[in-house]
């Protein structure tokens, strides 16, 4: 990855491309956990921009790390500044994984991390080690959630290291199925905090 002499990476920059879609990435906002029960990111507040500046926008996990082991990494959207998290949503989901002895592998749909029509938190991973080495990281990216026309569609994909000792690579889609603008994104684990880590949003297009 190339740097800008003050540190800023080039794709931070909004020079190259996430991998993820085509266009600029402008970085919005980091929040770093510690000993975290949320982290939230609500439009208008602590500088956050989750409107119609931006056609898509993309939160970028980076080594998030559960206070216990084989917790769960999660997410949920908000159409009132994050007053409630409750929006609903239909989605869908499957799973590669691989274990560090090499015994397992399957690929295969999550249907017990699917919801239907379900108003609770989405979650993005399997089970997170919390071992010191262990994490997860990964992408959610959320299209066009000012529209008051159509619903709000998102793609996620995170790696796990898993509790067990597997890598863990799944894949969420789905839509937020509502007409109102969806101003405010709030990640959690199922159990306990969010040790550590870092998430970046980051808007793309305009």
């Amino acid at each position: 990855m190339g740097v800008i002499s003050n540190g800023t990476t080039l794709l931070d920059a909004g020079s190259l491309d996430s991998g993820v879609t085509t266009g600029a990435m402008t970085l919005i906002k980091t929040l770093t956990a510690s000993s975290s029960g949320t982290l939230s990111f609500v439009d208008g507040a602590s500088s956050v921009v989750l409107d119609d500046t931006y056609d898509s926008y993309v939160f970028k996990f980076i080594n998030i790390h559960p206070s216990s082991d084989g917790a769960l990494f999660q997410s949920n959207m908000s159409i009132d500044a994050g007053s409630n998290y409750n929006v609903t949503k239909t989605t869908t989901v499957f799973r590669a994984r691989h274990a560090e002895g090499g015994g397992t592998a399957d690929l295969a749909y999550r249907s017990g991390n699917d919801l239907a029509q379900a108003t609770g938190k989405q979650t993005l991973t399997d089970n997170i080690g919390s071992d010191n080495d262990q994490s997860v990281s990964g992408f959610l990216h959320l299209f066009n959630p000012s529209s008051t026309t159509f619903v709000k569609h998102f793609l996620a994909n995170t790696n796990t290291a898993y509790s067990d000792n597997y890598s863990i690579n799944i894949y969420t889609a789905g839509y937020c199925n509502t007409t109102s603008a969806v101003d405010a994104i709030q990640f959690s684990m199922s159990s306990e905090n969010i040790d550590s880590g870092v998430i970046k949003l980051y808007g793309i297009g305009g």
